[in-house]
C-alpha cells in the first residue's frame, strides 16, 4: 500500500471534541476529516462553510473507538487486509488498533471442535477473518516496517553485487588442476 500523505493525520487526529466555531449549535461535535486540508478535524456546519467541495471522511464511534465506513474509505485508500465489521448494518473498519480484551486467548480449542484463530500482523489482536491487519493504523505500520524490511534487503544485495567485483576470484586446490595425465619429456642421460 503507498501511503497517501494525509493517512498519518487522518490516523492522529482527536475527533468528537465540541467545535469551536459552533459551540452552541446542536450536532457540532468534530467527527469530520478533509483529505485535501489535512487539518482537524471539524463538524458538518464547518464543512458546508470551509470544505463544501473537498474530499471528506466522517468519522463514527463503535464502543468508544473510530471508526469509518468501508464504503466511504475503499474509495480513497487500498483496505485489502484489514478486518471489516458491521455495525448498525453499516461495515466499517476501524482507525486504530484497540486494547486486547481481558482474558482473551489465542487460539483456544475445546474438547471437541478445534478453532482456527488469525491475528492481526502489527499487534497480534485476534481477528474473524483471515485477514492481515486490525485496523487501519494496524496496517499503516505493517506495511511501513514491510517496507522498511523491503530496503535494507535491497541494499544489502546491492552492497553484495559492489563487493562481488572487487575481491580476486578464489581457486579451490581443484580448480587450477590441468585435464588428462600429465605428460612428461623423458629424463636425458
Amino acid at each position: 500500500m503507498e501511503e497517501p500523505k494525509w493517512l498519518e493525520a487522518l490516523l492522529r487526529t482527536n475527533y468528537f471534541n465540541i467545535c469551536p466555531r459552533h459551540c452552541e449549535t446542536p450536532r457540532n461535535e468534530c467527527n469530520m476529516f478533509c483529505l485535501s486540508c489535512q487539518n482537524a478535524a471539524f463538524c458538518i456546519y464547518c464543512r458546508t462553510s470551509l470544505h463544501i467541495d473537498h474530499p471528506v471522511l466522517q468519522i463514527r464511534r463503535s464502543s468508544y473507538h473510530n471508526v469509518v465506513r468501508v464504503s466511504e474509505i475503499e474509495k480513497v485508500l487500498d483496505i485489502r487486509g484489514v478486518q471489516n465489521y458491521v455495525i448498525n448494518s453499516a461495515r466499517v473498519l476501524f482507525l486504530n488498533e484497540r486494547p486486547q480484551p481481558k482474558n482473551s486467548s489465542h487460539g483456544a480449542t475445546s474438547s471437541t471442535t478445534k478453532t482456527i484463530s488469525y491475528f492481526c500482523e502489527t499487534c497480534c489482536r485476534t481477528l474473524l477473518d483471515p485477514v492481515r491487519f486490525c485496523s487501519l493504523g494496524c496496517k499503516a505500520e505493517g506495511m511501513r516496517k514491510n517496507k522498511e524490511e523491503e530496503e535494507e534487503r535491497l541494499r544489502k544485495e546491492r552492497q553484495q553485487e559492489t563487493h562481488k567485483g572487487t575481491h580476486p576470484p578464489t581457486h579451490t586446490s581443484n580448480s587450477r588442476r590441468r585435464k588428462g595425465t600429465p605428460h612428461r619429456a623423458p629424463f636425458a642421460s
